[in-house]
């Protein structure tokens, strides 16, 4: 067999996650390309922590030599996350093999592209939807007539006439790696921090098609499912009929992830929710700011008592489990505005608050507001701000690290009654923001933290600088580790952990395990 002339691939963050968008477009090049075109086509993923030069030969492999007759294309899915290193990859294959036709698409590259680097080495750029565009385009290098634009603008055809990418899931993919699904394409909301923005608006996927595709990959034994709609119950009638699917397939190893809206959570669908056991769903809940003012800058519509209610339900009467967003950074927020968001989540007790920081994502209406509020952002991937009207440089910098503080004490789940102690406080935000600070002074260090080290820091604060009472903190750390799992021997916890002479090798923990840690009574 002939090896491909035609490769699709891009660098995903990890080996965990499978492009879907790749997916869609090799699904879709025998509907709108051909028989042909299809033969010759591959998929090949790498992720971004891969050497350029390992990457460009394992292409070059692939392809084989060329006759100098067929066309030989590569197609590139650019993210922000990988446009550094796909530059790169791109630059070298280049080099190596000149008469490559190199195709380039993605969120990354469809707007703002002038100024790009990667555009100025690729041969083509397909901007917005690449379904129907990337397989017109390799047919007409192939069999011609040959395009005459550089930039395509991507074809938006009704979603009907889109081959569902599922069926190109592999075997493996389905045992090993997280898999992406979508009941409807775009967003009718119009944050402007967000490239939906953009969007008109939602557009559903055919009901009876989407849930024949879903029964497919379960049959196939597909059981994590990560849906990637901007607001999964903008209508509830499809969401009742997707949740009822897995709910009559309810397995032990079953994982679902959706995006939520926080205001809409209708008594159905809190029904239907209920019924779910513990495990199964995790709710992202973007909350993102709890500050009209700033809410109603930026075009976000959002009724915050009932995001409040809903969440407070979701906590007390479900099984989800919730990752709640905030962003650092915005327009018009100040630190005493976010940290005021901060504490009122925070009393609602999700699971996991994640902190963000505001990017500018190239196309985003957000950049409107650079002048009034002197918006700073940093020129490189992933275009994070760097300083504001209202939070000086030093400000975001010290958020960065909270941020990263938060993620390891309390996103992790392993310090849940040690942080009752911690941020008892009249505002949890202030007192984790002084705990921040003081860890930083102290190591010098926001990566390489072991669970134990932080657990002796933790130690040490508590009782040097708050002045809790010294026993009756180690209890509380000795009840958090022993419920964590880890198997190593904290100099704070001496002579409380029998039979641990020495540290033993720290276990790992699954995507289920962290969420157990989150669990009452964990």
């Amino acid at each position: 067999m002939s090896p491909p002339s035609i490769i699709l691939t891009t660098l995903n963050a990890k080996y965990i996650h499978a492009s879907l968008g790749l997916r869609y477009l090799l699904a879709n090049m025998t509907r709108h390309g051909g028989d042909e075109l299809r033969a010759r086509t591959a998929l090949r993923e790498f992720t971004i922590a891969r050497p350029a030069a390992e990457i460009v030969a394992a292409l070059l492999e692939t392809l084989g030599e060329t006759d100098g007759e067929t066309p030989q294309i590569v197609g590139f899915g650019i993210y922000i996350w990988n446009v550094a290193a796909s530059t790169e990859v791109i630059r070298q294959l280049r080099q190596a093999r000149p008469g490559l036709k190199i195709v380039i698409g993605g969120p990354e590259v469809s707007h703002e592209w002038g100024d790009q680097e990667i555009v100025r080495l690729a041969d083509f750029l397909i901007t917005g939807w690449g379904d129907v565009s990337f397989p017109k385009l390799c047919r007409a290098l192939c069999f011609g007539p040959p395009p005459l634009n550089k930039v395509i603008a991507g074809e938006q055809p009704a979603l009907e006439e889109i081959e569902l990418p599922y069926a190109q899931f592999s075997a493996d993919d389905l045992a090993h790696r997280l898999l992406y699904v979508e009941a409807s394409r775009g967003c009718p909301f119009k944050c402007q921090f967000c490239l939906s923005a953009l969007d008109k608006t939602a557009l559903p996927f055919d009901d009876e098609r989407f849930i024949a595709a879903l029964e497919n990959l379960y049959q196939r034994g597909a059981r994590n499912f990560k849906f990637v709609d901007r607001t999964f119950n903008l209508k509830i009638d499809r969401s009742l009929a997707i949740l009822a699917f897995f709910l009559a397939r309810l397995t032990p190893d079953l994982f679902l992830h959706f995006e939520v809206i926080p205001d809409h959570l209708p008594e159905r669908l809190k029904e239907m929710i209920a019924r779910f056991p513990p495990g199964v769903l995790q709710f992202e809940v973007g909350i993102q700011t709890f500050n009209p003012d700033v809410q109603q800058l930026i075009s976000r519509r959002q009724d915050n008592d009932k995001s409040c209610a809903n969440l407070e339900w979701l906590v007390k009467h479900s099984h989800a489990h919730l990752h709640t967003d905030l962003i650092f950074g915005l327009p018009g927020e100040s630190l005493a505005s976010f940290a005021a968001g901060f504490d009122r989540l925070y009393a609602l007790e999700p699971h996991e608050i994640q902190l963000g920081i505001l990017k500018r994502l190239r196309g985003t209406p957000i950049a409107r507001h650079s002048e009034k509020f002197a918006m700073i952002y940093d020129p490189q991937p992933p275009y994070t701000v760097q300083q504001t009207s209202l939070l000086d440089a030093p400000n975001v910098e010290n958020f960065i690290r909270l941020a990263r503080y938060w993620d390891l004490l309390a996103n992790s789940g392993r310090f849940k009654e040690s942080l009752k102690l911690l941020l008892s406080a009249p505002s949890p935000f202030q007192a984790f923001s002084t705990f921040s600070e003081w860890l930083w002074t102290t190591t010098r260090l926001t990566s390489t933290l072991k669970p134990e080290t932080l657990l002796d820091h933790l130690f040490d604060y508590l009782t040097e600088i708050i002045g809790i009472d010294s026993e009756s903190t180690r209890l509380t750390l000795l009840t958090d580790y022993q419920a964590s799992g880890a198997r190593a021997n904290p100099a704070c916890l001496q002579g409380l952990l029998k039979d641990r002479e020495k540290p033993l090798p720290r276990a790992t923990r699954s995507l289920a395990n962290r969420q157990q840690m989150h669990e009452k009574g964990a």
